[in-house]
């Protein structure tokens, strides 16, 4: 007979009081969903300790620079230094703005020439090539991104370097001779500024494109198709709809690449021409605020204050990208807010 038929004095005294059979309940150990809230609790601890140490990571920066940067501000203020155009170390003169206007003038142009370019490849890889084209071009973006900076400056010195040195300024000399900006000096020699920029513009081409691409194809397929069935073409519902969705994200992936190309050293140091004076066309030389550190650093130090110098070169650098950074994400925020309304 089984035990639900048994007489009731003979049943255990578990299913005589009406409750399970099974083992006993130990009211210490936690529930499935106590340990939940314990691992979600460790988890968000973890994240908010990580998002913390990058931040006093950045700041722990920005102070090492300063402290080391404060033997050469007791000798010159720092609106003297960012301004002056004399660099002589032996002489206690290091004037910055070479420098600066070299490093503006190489990424400025070196994103002029490829932003353009990389919006509109992103455009074609995401709203019209074919899915097979696509599967073809996209690990080649990706080997692109990750060939090291050595080579594309060889490839600036065999290639680049030439070009701009036998074709491209005998041709602005004899064109562009009364233009500003684009009329080369009387001997050009290919380490210039528009050399150094073409390199840049291949370095941050990869970047741009791989985001950009992504911010497009992440706009959704129901947005499209709603614009084309009020009879617009497929370039009106890019222009005007799935652009504008993505704009935030265009923006960020330029962004990355202007700072892939503001900090970039090797590649630079090898085309520019790294000649202290400021360039007054882009067939002169530059001379880099990166490429100014990776040369000297390390090599002088005998020199007072050469070593303070540098340090307050890369502060310099480090705060220039910071004020950038800053500024593309209020360009973000306006973005976003322009694409809700």
């Amino acid at each position: 007979m089984s035990s639900s038929s048994a007489p009731p004095d003979m049943q255990p005294p578990q299913m005589r009081d009406g409750a399970s059979a099974g083992p006993p309940i130990d009211a210490d150990r936690p529930t499935g969903g106590r340990l939940r809230l314990v691992m979600d609790r460790l988890v968000t601890g973890a994240v908010s300790a990580v998002s913390v140490a990058v931040a006093l990571l950045t700041v722990s920066l920005v102070v090492a620079l300063l402290v080391r940067s404060l033997p050469v501000l007791g000798l010159q203020s720092l609106a003297e230094m960012i301004t002056g155009t004399v660099w002589h170390p032996l002489q206690g003169k290091f004037g910055f703005w070479p420098f600066i206007v070299g490093t503006l003038w190489v990424t400025v142009l070196a994103m002029l020439l490829a932003t353009p370019a990389c919006i509109l490849t992103a455009i074609y890889l995401a709203e019209y090539a074919a899915t097979g084209l696509r599967a073809v071009v996209r690990p080649m973006i990706d080997v692109l991104a990750g060939i090291p900076s050595v080579v594309y400056g060889l490839f600036g010195v065999l290639v680049i370097v030439p070009l701009v040195r036998d074709r491209l300024a005998p041709a602005a000399a004899e064109h562009l001779s009364g233009v500003p900006l684009l009329a080369p000096g009387k001997v050009s020699t290919g380490y210039c500024v528009l050399a150094a920029a073409v390199v840049l513009a291949l370095m941050v081409t990869p970047v741009i494109i791989s985001v950009a691409e992504e911010v497009l194809r992440g706009v959704s397929p129901g947005v499209r198709e709603a614009s084309l069935s009020l009879g617009a073409t497929r370039w009106e519902t890019v222009k005007h709809v799935s652009f504008r969705i993505a704009m935030p994200g265009l923006i960020a992936a330029v962004v990355l690449g202007f700072a892939r190309a503001f900090g970039e050293t090797m590649a630079v140091l090898m085309v520019a021409g790294n000649v202290a004076q400021l360039p007054g066309s882009l067939f002169d030389p530059a001379y880099p605020l990166p490429a100014l550190i990776a040369n000297n650093y390390g090599e002088m130090m005998s020199i007072p204050l050469y070593d303070s110098a540098l340090m307050l070169g890369a502060l310099i650098l480090l705060v220039v990208v910071l004020i950038f950074n800053l500024l593309a994400e209020l360009v973000l925020i306006w973005a976003r807010r322009r694409s809700s309304q």
